[in-house]
């Protein structure tokens, strides 16, 4: 008989569910370990525990998902710590029996993902879940495995796609029914099996999957089925159609009152608030006085309020009250951690060599990025990533806060993400001044009036193009006339945000270097988070270059003094080499 395994986290917040429930109780007696599929299907609150069954599950996967998007890439090396197999990883010297490199629990969830949508369609037949209910739960999931599809696409290249409910891996090895599809093809099945599902929002206030419990807003934990749409056309290179997507996200709360959320929450604006993620200053230029409470490097480790709210689109809690435990500390920390990777001088001298905002009034500048202040630290003489440990380790002090809770959080998509995307989409279809704007100042330091004019009627917009490239951006000021504050007026930039030099453009040929910028951007703002090797390989298979890539590896273990930095680089020439082997 089938079974379905669960972790203790999803059984406390399948608790939670059935709570709010009202007098339907989701389970009638007390939880097991492994529940009978026969009993899993009854209704709506039975479909929300086999999804938070498969989101459990999908946490086992964090390591994995940063280290193979992170190490692979020019930001992360191993440690003294580590063992011959993420020595392969980094060096793209990948044996099949590394254990990274196996593509086996990615099938697990994804055959698991497939059980639960066929029995989601059973559901539907015998009415046991409204339409509404259906469609939101069925999307849900099917959204969960392109994603998983995605992932193995990037790090394999050529892959089975399977979307029976077989009953284990080694089925899809026995079978001839599964060939293996060239990433291309891969791509254009996800787009047609995500764009076909029939719910592309999050799941709606009030319905059993979009609750506080525990501390925790769940709205937060689910794929966010636009943005993956947005990503799938960025691989295929349908531009407009990228950026159709990610324009609908941008504009989450583009409704209702005009407030803090209005102008804030996925528009990067500001608040003048504490909900704000700058870097600043205490004294403006002073060093010394970088403030760390509550600006950039708060977002990290935030709870889930405002701030968070509207910075964060996909994000998904380690709490010492659940399993699993948060292998990301495991991964990154000195303290409580086995400390098996760590920031290379190549990622250190990407911020150390990006100057910041000349302060008026004051000769010279900081010559340096202070988000990699906040990204990155010593402990105890060792360079550390922080971004997933300062729910963990003290800021002030380099300590656990508290060494039995291991909390942190699995950090999937946030807003930055999402500009950089649609100003790669938008780069791409011609709109380099707009893909400009969004990872330097903003819309309106882009598309500035000319000096004196209080008009701002012609300006501080691109109202002239077509959706999604339109944005209004207008703020007459407080003696302008007519009277303008506009959708975006609030937008800062990327680089605004993070009080850096615009990124400088020479000559004409202004497509390349505009890419070129948002992949440096990418490596100071989303540095570890990751992102960092489909971006550089997304780039170096739309150019056509191996160059691209390859060099920026070399450069890691250069400047690392990892053993056959140059073997390294001329692997990564020859594009087969891009991809890890796969072996079920």
């Amino acid at each position: 008989m089938k079974t379905f395994k669960i972790s203790y986290f999803t059984l406390m917040l399948m608790a939670a569910l059935a709570g709010l429930a009202g007098c339907k109780k989701t389970f009638d007696k007390e939880p097991e370990q492994v529940l009978d599929v026969a009993n899993m299907y009854r209704d709506v609150y039975d479909a929300d525990a086999a999804i938070i069954g498969l989101y459990g599950k999908f946490m086992n996967l964090a390591d994995r998902y940063v280290i193979l998007n992170e190490l692979r890439g020019d930001m992360l090396n191993y440690t003294d710590n580590a063992d011959m197999y993420l020595r392969q990883i980094s060096s793209h010297n990948v044996t099949a029996d590394n254990p990274y490199a196996n593509p086996r629990p990615f099938y697990e969830l994804i055959l698991n993902c497939n059980d639960v949508l066929k029995n989601f369609l059973i559901m539907k037949q015998d009415n046991k879940m409204k339409e509404a209910e259906f469609n939101q739960r069925y999307s849900d999931v099917g959204a969960l495995r392109s994603f998983l599809y995605l992932q193995l696409g990037i790090h394999y290249g050529k892959v089975p796609y399977v979307t029976s409910a077989l009953e284990t891996v080694d089925d899809i090895k026995k079978s001839s029914n599964f060939p293996m599809l060239e990433f291309d093809v891969l791509i254009d099945s996800l787009i047609s099996f995500t764009e076909a599902l029939p719910f592309k929002d999050p799941y709606p206030s009030g319905t059993t999957l979009n609750i506080n419990t525990d501390g925790y807003q769940t709205a937060k934990f689910f794929v966010n089925k636009k943005c993956l749409l947005g990503d799938l056309y960025l691989w295929k290179g349908d531009y407009t159609a990228a950026a159709t997507k990610y324009r609908e996200v941008m504009e989450t709360s583009t409704s209702g009152t005009q407030g803090a959320r209005y102008y804030m929450q996925y528009k990067l604006g500001w608040n003048g608030s504490a909900e704000d993620h700058y870097i600043t200053y205490s004294r403006a230029g002073d060093a010394t006085t970088l403030v760390w409470e509550p600006q950039w490097r708060h977002m990290f480790q935030r709870g889930q309020d405002n701030g968070f709210d509207y910075e964060w689109i996909w994000v998904l809690p380690f709490d010492s009250k659940f399993q699993p435990d948060n292998s990301l500390v495991k991964l990154f920390s000195p303290v409580g951690g086995n400390y098996l990777v760590k920031p290379s001088k190549q990622a250190m001298d990407y911020w150390n060599n990006t100057p910041q905002r000349p302060v008026s009034g004051q000769t010279g500048f900081l010559p340096y990025d202070a988000r990699g202040i906040f990204t990155w630290r010593e402990i105890g003489g060792q360079p550390v990533v922080m971004k997933y440990l300062y729910n963990y380790i003290n800021y002030s002090t380099n300590t656990a806060l508290n060494p039995l809770q291991k909390n942190g959080k699995w950090f999937l998509y946030r807003q930055t993400h999402l500009h950089l995307r649609f100003a790669e989409a938008a780069n791409r279809a011609g709109k380099h001044k707009i893909a400009y704007a969004l990872f330097n100042s903003g819309f309106a330091a882009a598309f500035p009036p000319p000096s004196g004019v209080t008009d701002v009627t012609l300006y501080h917009n691109t109202l002239w193009e077509p959706y999604p490239f339109n944005f209004d951006a207008r703020n007459s000021g407080g003696t302008g006339v007519p009277y303008y504050r506009s959708d975006w007026y609030r937008n800062l930039g990327i680089r605004g945000r993070a009080n850096v030099q615009n990124y400088t453009i020479t000559g004409t040929d202004s497509l390349l270097q505009i890419e070129d910028g948002l992949v440096q951007e990418g490596a100071l703002e989303n540095g570890f988070e990751g992102t960092r090797w489909a971006d550089l390989l997304r780039v170096a298979r739309r150019r056509n270059d191996p160059s691209f890539l390859a060099d920026k590896v070399y450069q890691k273990l250069l400047k690392d003094g990892t053993p056959g930095a140059a073997e390294t680089r001329a692997r990564l020439m020859d594009k087969a080499n891009w991809y890890l082997p796969f072996k079920l």
